[in-house]
């Protein structure tokens, strides 16, 4: 076993125990403790890091390792310190421990993303001690503040520190390149066949916030125009709505990935009853076929008996590339005339190429270290800092590789409870890994 693969599970339950648990809108504990933590061990192997704040302890580390060929292209791999909350009394093991059990490393980011941050350690950190160097500069970034809208992470770098990223444009960072393994029985097709989608996209984000005004007044009286009822019914109708299947480039390109891998046909009219069907690899398209619109907040008032004036909600927006206008219009229609909105956040829908060479080397670093792999393009139903660098010209592929058991629900593992990775996952990321930076 080589050094990375050693390393790479002690690396891992190290980050998670820094609890850098981002609550989002500014309330968030420090990145700084893991930022120097990562810092320290690039520098220990000759990287040659810099830790940047964007505020007092929202930190960032960045470090450009020179190539072999000032002509070829850099290329970026970035990841984010940063994690959602966990309540211990939700959990079999405090989310916080890093512990090793049944063959995993369990805690709060453990795929979210703290175990693809310890491949990366584990692989650069080898490539150093034994003078392997990427033909092009290799770019790294550990980045604050992805758990909100990355305005202290990757916002402020990609703005802040644009110099770091000259002659790159394109990266790789989280949600993709693990393995999905199809279901027994005919309707499923492909028993035991293992996808690996490679991302190549995902949905642009509209976080809104809403506001109904009405009339204040006493609980006990009259209120026709009550803001809390009439976002109560606009949220309702928000709520309720079902959004049109709208099948985007990237997720044909995946429709027709899976069909050939999975030796099947994939019904384009019928695609929630294929998701169904399909199981674990219909989970990969089951939320990128639609817009949505999901409140998440509500807010008005201050005691039972006052009609308040105002009242407030948040709705957390996705859309597909190319339907941001209908999206908005669509809101509007479905809120109101009462109700207004203002955006949170909004980002655009990034794309990469599913045909170019860089999809090719990525797929065949995964077949080179499992032969049975199939990888597929993938369009990621959330949103990563793949945006913020999209602002800037790099184009990233989401990719951090893991061979995983058919009982582990690796979705159902981000943001859930008892997030853990398997060791022997992260071993096959750090070979997966390696063998790709070499095309690099």
């Amino acid at each position: 076993m080589n050094t990375a693969e050693e390393e790479v599970a002690g690396l891992c339950s190290d980050l998670i125990r820094f609890e850098t648990v981002n609550r989002g809108e500014g309330d968030a504990l420090p990145e700084r403790p893991a930022a120097e933590y990562v810092a320290a061990l690039l520098d220990e192997a000759g990287a040659e890091p810099v830790i940047v704040e964007s505020a007092p302890g929202r930190a960032s580390v960045l470090a450009r390792i020179t190539g072999t060929d000032p002509s070829h292209p850099a290329f970026l791999v970035h990841g984010h310190l940063d994690v959602v909350p966990a309540d211990p009394a939700e959990w079999s093991v405090h989310p916080f421990s890093g512990e090793v059990r049944d063959g995993c490393v369990w805690g709060r980011g453990a795929v979210d993303m703290k175990g693809s941050l310890a491949m990366t350690l584990a692989v650069v950190r080898r490539r150093l001690r034994e003078g392997r160097r990427t033909r092009g500069d290799l770019i790294l970034a550990f980045l604050a503040d992805e758990e909100c809208t990355g305005e202290f992470g990757s916002r402020h770098v990609a703005r802040e520190h644009r110099g770091l990223f000259t002659g790159c444009t394109e990266a790789i960072s989280e949600s993709g390149g693990f393995s999905v393994e199809a279901g027994g029985g005919a309707a499923g097709g492909g028993a035991g066949r293992r996808i690996y989608p490679i991302a190549t996209g995902e949905r642009g984000t509209m976080w809104m916030r809403l506001t109904a005004r009405g009339t204040p007044g006493h609980g006990s009286k009259p209120a026709p125009d009550n803001a809390v009822a009439e976002m109560a019914h606009a949220i309702s109708r928000l709520a309720s709505h079902r959004w049109p299947v709208r099948i985007t480039p990237g997720v044909r390109a995946l429709l027709d990935g899976l069909a050939e891998a999975l030796g099947t046909t994939i019904d384009h009219d019928r695609l929630d009853e294929e998701a169904r069907r399909l199981g674990g690899p219909g989970r990969l398209f089951e939320s990128t076929i639609r817009n949505s619109a999901n409140p998440t907040r509500l807010e008005a008032g201050y005691k039972v008996n006052v009609v308040p004036g105002t009242a407030h909600a948040q709705v957390d927006g996705r859309y597909l590339p190319g339907t941001g206008e209908e999206f908005l219009a669509t809101v509007d229609r479905l809120l109101g005339p009462k109700i207004t909105r203002e955006f949170v956040n909004h980002e655009e829908a990034p794309a990469a190429d599913p045909a170019g060479p860089t999809f090719a080397a990525l797929a065949g670093a995964l077949r080179a270290e499992d032969p049975g792999a199939h990888p597929v393009p993938y369009v990621m139903g959330g949103g990563t800092d793949a945006k913020s660098f999209h602002r800037i010209g790099i184009t990233s592929f989401g990719f951090a590789p893991l061979l995983l058991t058919p009982d582990l629900d690796y979705l159902g593992m981000f943001h859930g409870v008892d997030e853990r990775v398997p060791i022997e996952g992260l071993r096959f990321g750090t070979r997966v890994l390696d063998r790709f930076l070499d095309t690099r």
